[in-house]
């Protein structure tokens, strides 16, 4: 049974410039169309008897207003049933979220925010494309806990163009002063077909250099555990029991529906991939057939490939014992050459009950996960 759900809502009120998610601008589409055929797709997912997490991302989902809104959450309630304890998450942006929809969202189920803050420094958010403002931030935590929101978390952007190591610092020390259970430190990548991607192409978009990144880095992980905020994934820092459920789905390398334009689903072996044009992702639906652009089933060589560079992104590493029993196969042998290679240059460590990260490692994770491609090693 799947028991996980991810479900995509393409609008946005602005484009930042770093964003490449499928999204459009919210004004003149057509909202209420997509959220009724949105219905459809969740209908035809077979978990009725309730969802360990369901997480809705974007785009903006808090850009609906609170009509539309509450016809969302009314029909996740009733497609996606949430199981007792399940984790139900809304992504947000500070500007977006008032008093009145933390009520439609808190009275609809929902149990959990993440907030995408990405900077405490008003002058970078500018310079990235976003229109909140650090006492919007404040007032927006302000006004979740008041709501009765207890577990939040924010999304914070390291490496952003003409960003200090000291700034970086003190966006954490910011951050962390409000308190939260759980915090994403993200560096900034660069994608096609965003603003940023296009100065970084005319020489017009200064970064920082790579050991700044790094030093950057280094600072947020020591930062987050001298407040108590243990590190669980590269990029994930929470409290003790506010590790994100939906986030370990992927990790963990355990199937999830993708609903949603633009959206990506894992069911049955087969990693899938919905329309992302609004016009293209509602067709199918009229017609009562879903709307898939693209989907594969995995090969059990590619379920291996993916237990490990998905499941190495935690700091728990690769459990050896659990990946013989899923799969039938010991990794230190299936993959031995890569385990050699990455332990020699001090990347990975291996124990007895696991395949995890050295501190080194983090820094260079993807060179780690790359190696795990099982043509390496036949």
């Amino acid at each position: 049974m799947i028991n996980a759900a991810y479900i995509h809502i393409p609008f946005c009120h602005h484009i930042c410039h770093y964003c490449d998610f499928n999204k459009v601008f919210m004004k003149n589409q057509p909202v209420e169309k997509y959220l009724q055929n949105l219905d459809k797709e969740m209908s035809m997912g077979e978990n009725k008897s309730g969802y360990k997490s369901i997480f809705v991302g974007g785009g903006t989902p808090t850009s609906l207003d609170e009509t539309q809104l509450q016809y969302f959450v009314e029909s996740i309630a009733q497609q996606l049933p949430l199981a007792s304890g399940g984790e139900y998450t809304f992504e947000a942006n500070p500007g977006d979220l008032t008093p009145a929809k933390m009520s439609i969202l808190k009275m609809g189920g929902v149990n959990r925010l993440s907030i995408g803050v990405q900077s405490f420094n008003d002058a970078h958010l500018k310079r990235i494309g976003r229109t909140h403002t650090k006492k919007d931030v404040l007032q927006t935590v302000r006004n979740a806990e008041k709501a009765g929101f207890d577990n939040l978390s924010i999304d914070l952007i390291y490496g952003l163009p003409e960003q200090t190591v000291e700034d970086a610092i003190d966006t954490t020390r910011q951050a962390l002063a409000l308190g939260l259970p759980h915090y994403s430190a993200y560096s900034l990548i660069i994608e096609p077909k965003t603003v940023f991607y296009n100065l970084m192409s005319k020489g017009n978009l200064p970064l920082p250099k790579e050991e700044a990144e790094a030093d950057m880095y280094e600072a947020v992980m020591q930062l987050m555990s001298a407040s108590g905020l243990h590190q669980y994934e590269i990029s994930n820092f929470a409290r003790p029991g506010f590790e994100s459920i939906h986030n370990l789905t992927y990790w963990n390398n355990e199937e999830y529906y993708g609903f949603g334009a633009g959206a990506h689903g894992y069911v049955k072996g087969v990693r899938y991939a919905n329309y992302g044009p609004l016009k293209k992702y509602i067709e199918p639906l009229e017609r009562g057939e879903l709307p898939r652009m693209s989907s594969q089933q995995t090969t059990k060589r590619e379920q291996m490939e993916e237990e490990m560079f998905l499941g190495l992104r935690k700091l728990a590493g690769v459990s050896i014992a659990a990946f013989q029993r899923k799969y039938n196969q010991n990794p230190l042998s299936l993959f031995k050459g890569a385990i050699s290679n990455m332990t020699e240059r001090n990347l990975l460590e291996v124990t007895d009950e696991s395949i995890r990260l050295t501190h080194a490692g983090k820094f260079l994770g993807n060179e780690v996960f790359q190696s795990f491609l099982i043509e390496q090693e036949m």
